[in-house]
């Protein structure tokens, strides 16, 4: 039985570009303030990687009205949680609040939106860029497998491709940051314009309206922001990187240029993933841990993006067991679901534990918000949940074998990190 999620809300956009979009759910009293601008690691360029991220930092460190730190102390003095997060497509801020303080968490949005420059120094610079190169440290550079990720999509898209670099930053690039270069990519990105607020829980939406026209109507626009387009990222062959370690156990990781967020093949990979290692009936994780056990662990995972996707699957050696006889073993499962296919009992449990996966979190309005943002953004439309969960409902037993194919045949960067000899 097909189920209706209809999460009604109203989008506006302010005079100086702005998009802002209202739902109410008075279930709760309280509100999801959930800001979203179009800025990642993709839109910045080679010399000068992590700005995104680094401003992730810089907005909570102080506006023009707001002390250092204080966005933290007012928003948790109220009950209220907050964070960001940076991806390689955006920067996302967000907090939730008791629906008293829905104007507070709105207030502290816009002055760092809008007044964050005249706050912005060189020595708050200096200190962020400590605490940047500390967190690559600690969480890439002197931890096991940390270096996995960059290494593997540094090679899996080309020099120019806005995908090759961490969304981190080189650490020779964070280290030459300076104040002007900070200051031009905030007056660049981080403008009305460039992006979309979603206000959602128990709000009533004319106070809303009202409340987002006073602290967001006035705020001035920034640079024109240009769309990326680049070419399609194509391996013309496979590749092998050998990465020692400070490991215990060999990994091994493979990754295929796969289709972007929302394309016609994406939730069909999205099922092959669940399929392959989704349970511990997944096709990978009885083969290589429970039948031959000779894998510590296995994942596999459909990460789309808005310009193109990637399709990984990285799997742990048991001792005495290594990387090519993984690797052996992992595509001699996938030539097998490519020439017999899938049952639809496999099918149907892989598509109800993802629409079953999807219907839960809705129950939290923070991802209710962050959803509509997402949608908002890609498609254009921030109530598309129907249209989401509904693109799993319509995929058949042949699109899984096709995709499987048509993806998984191509060529593939396979990185071994391994342990370092004594």
């Amino acid at each position: 039985m097909s189920i209706k999620l209809n999460f009604e809300c109203k989008k506006f956009t302010l005079s100086n570009g702005l998009e802002v979009v209202l739902h109410q759910n008075n279930s709760l009293p309280i509100v999801a303030v959930n800001l979203w601008y179009k800025v990642g690691s993709a839109n910045e360029t080679k010399g000068k990687t992590g700005f995104a991220h680094l401003f992730e930092h810089m907005m909570f460190q102080g506006s023009e009205n707001v002390d250092k730190e204080m966005h933290f102390k007012y928003v948790q003095e109220a009950g209220g949680s907050l964070n960001g997060s940076t991806s390689i497509d955006r920067t996302n801020y967000y907090e939730t609040v008791p629906s008293n303080y829905v104007e507070l968490a709105l207030w502290l949005e816009s002055d760092r939106m809008g007044f964050l420059l005249p706050a912005l120094s060189q020595e708050k610079l200096d200190n962020q860029k400590s605490v940047v190169m500390n967190e690559r440290r600690q969480s890439y550079e002197n931890k096991p497998y940390g270096l996995a990720w960059e290494k593997l999509f540094s090679n899996l898209y080309s020099p120019n491709h806005p995908y090759h670099w961490p969304t981190i930053g080189w650490m020779e690039d964070i280290e030459n940051y300076n104040l002007e270069d900070v200051t031009n990519f905030f007056k660049k990105y981080y403008s009305p314009s460039n992006a979309s607020l979603v206000i959602a829980g128990d709000i009533d939406f004319e106070n809303a309206i009202q409340l987002t026209e006073k602290y967001f109507g006035e705020i001035l626009n920034g640079n024109e922001v240009d769309k990326l387009s680049p070419k399609p990222n194509v391996l013309s062959e496979s590749k092998k990187i050998i990465h020692e370690d400070n490991v215990n156990l060999s990994r091994i990781y493979l990754a295929w240029n796969s289709d972007k967020i929302f394309g016609n093949d994406d939730a069909a990979l999205d099922i092959l993933s669940d399929l392959l290692t989704g349970s511990k009936n997944g096709r990978l994780y009885k083969s290589l841990i429970f039948d031959k056990q000779i894998a510590q662990d296995i994942f596999s995972f459909q990460y789309s993006a808005k310009l193109n996707g990637s399709f990984l699957i990285v799997a742990t050696a048991k001792p005495g067991f290594d990387l090519n006889t993984l690797k052996e073993n992992i595509f001699n499962e996938i030539n097998k679901l490519i020439n017999n296919g899938i049952s639809e009992q496999e099918l149907l449990r892989s598509k109800n534990s993802i629409k079953s996966s999807f219907i839960f979190s809705l129950q939290e309005i923070g991802t209710v918000a962050d959803l509509m943002n997402n949608y908002n953004c890609t498609l254009g439309d921030p109530n598309s949940f129907n249209f989401d969960v509904e693109r799993y409902a319509k995929v058949q037993l042949d699109d899984i074998t096709s995709v499987a194919e048509k993806y998984l045949k191509s060529n593939f960067v396979e990185l071994n990190i391994i342990p370092k000899e004594k």
